[in-house]
Parts: C-alpha cells; structure tokens; sequence
C-alpha cells in the first residue's frame, strides 16, 4: 500500500493540553482525534510508530506535529483527560 501524502489528509483536531501526561493516554487521545478525522489506520500506526521510536518528548512532539488546533465548539475527549484536583469521591 503507498504512503498517503500527508497534505492529503483531514486535520487531526486536538490538544494535548489537559490530557493524562501517560504516553498511553496521550497516544489513545490522539488516535481516538484522527480516526474521527476519518485517517486511515495505515496513517494512524504510522505515525505511531514514529512516536514510539524515541523517548517520552520524542512521543509529544511526534504527536502535537500531527494536530490541529480543534475548533472552538468542541470538547476534548473526557475519557484521557487529566482528572488530578477533582476532589470528588465516587463510591
């Protein structure tokens, strides 16, 4: 399969801003924001991939070359955000 030019791809519209620190989560976040941008899964490992290949800032600069700023109406993923100063308890 040939490799998509990246130009001809929607933009994946995120912010790592506020998002679990965990590389885990900042990956989960990111691929979770280009699969509703509609990129194939062959782009999304690949940049994935590419991530992985180096250490921790390597990851995060990895991931925020490939997104967007997100529009202004939409809400970032509750799921990966960070949840530390939330006092409330559940029981």
């Amino acid at each position: 399969m040939t490799e998509m030019k990246r130009d001809s791809l929607p933009a994946v519209r995120c912010t790592l801003e506020g998002v679990d620190g965990n590389a885990y989560s900042l990956m989960g976040y990111w691929a979770a924001a280009a699969r509703r941008a509609k990129w194939p899964q062959s782009e999304i490992s690949r940049v994935l991939t590419e991530a992985r290949a180096g250490d921790y800032d390597h990851l995060v600069v990895v991931l925020m070359d490939n997104c967007a700023p997100p529009l202004e109406e939409e809400e970032p993923d509750d799921e990966f955000l960070d949840d530390e100063g939330d006092d409330e308890e559940y029981p």
